[in-house]
């Protein structure tokens, strides 16, 4: 199934999850219990990430991907990254998803990585979505980021180059992790101002561990809000405790999001089913 049918169809709010593969072959099968709970949460799609540069995670990713299809009847997008990576190899890549009836990419460039050199063929992720479009039937999506890309001069340069990703043939977008909804909204503003008419889905991930995201901020150039570094400094250390604060916290945003209207929220689960569990739990009557 396309997933952008399924935003196109769909009349209630589009619940979507991100997961990651295993680092070993030999794992796949330990994440079926992740899958078995995610599943019974009835997700429209669930998305799945791509190796580092050069790394042969990627069929991994394949094969989760296939899983999830097969095994739990749920329509996964697979991410796939362009700037070390060759026509040559994307092709191969993508005769892998066809020919594994795999229907939905996720477009992205790549974080840069000094072990890894870049290729000719792919600068931006426009150019992989342009190529992907012009070659092969994929639902194909684009990433947006509502505080703009680290790498980005400014807000206008950061939606020029997303309006050339759609108009390259991204079908609808999935934002980057943000925690002051009020970012996200300016980004959607600024991208209907441009002339962007896709759906635009905020993607939401619960601070649940105090390093994770300082990480996370420092490679995407999110900041936090004055409310959550309260949260982080008063439970950080609590484990227990920052659970509760963080799921707290990102269901009360996903609470204002859906009652702005969004088309969907992409969960990061951060392969954690109790965080999709207890998020969905807290907005059941929200979006059912």
């Amino acid at each position: 199934m396309k997933i952008s049918n399924i935003y196109t169809n769909k009349p209630k709010p589009v619940l979507s999850f991100e997961i990651f593969p295993p680092k070993k072959d030999s794992e796949l099968e330990n994440i079926d219990p992740t899958l078995d709970i995610l599943a019974e949460l009835h997700p429209d799609f669930i998305s799945v990430t791509f190796g580092a540069a050069g790394s042969t995670n990627r069929n991994r990713t394949i094969a989760l991907a296939k899983k999830i299809k097969d095994q739990y009847g749920i329509e996964p997008l697979v991410h796939l990254t362009c700037f070390c990576y060759s026509k040559q190899e994307i092709d191969e890549f993508a005769r892998q998803l066809m020919d594994e009836g795999l229907e939905n990419i996720l477009a992205l460039r790549g974080d840069r990585s000094p072990q890894v050199p870049a290729k000719d063929d792919f600068a931006h992720a426009s150019d992989l979505v342009s190529y992907l479009k012009s070659k092969y039937d994929f639902t194909v999506a684009g990433a947006c980021y509502p505080e703009i890309h680290p790498e980005s001069a400014d807000r206008v340069s950061e939606i020029r180059n997303l309006r050339k990703k759609v108009d390259a043939g991204a079908e609808f977008l999935l934002s980057q992790l943000f925690f002051g909804n009020d970012r996200f909204y300016r980004h959607l503003e600024d991208c209907r101002l441009s002339g962007i008419e896709i759906p635009v889905i905020p993607g939401i991930m619960p601070v649940i561990n105090a390093a994770l995201i300082q990480k996370m901020i420092t490679i995407c150039g999110a900041t936090l809000t004055d409310g959550l570094e309260r949260i982080i400094r008063k439970f950080g250390e609590n484990r227990d405790a920052l659970f509760d604060a963080g799921l707290y916290y990102a269901i009360n945003q996903i609470i204002d999001l859906l009652a702005h209207d969004v088309r969907g929220i992409h969960l990061y689960t951060m392969n954690n089913p109790a965080v999709a569990r207890r998020i969905c739990d807290g907005i059941r009557n929200i979006v059912g």
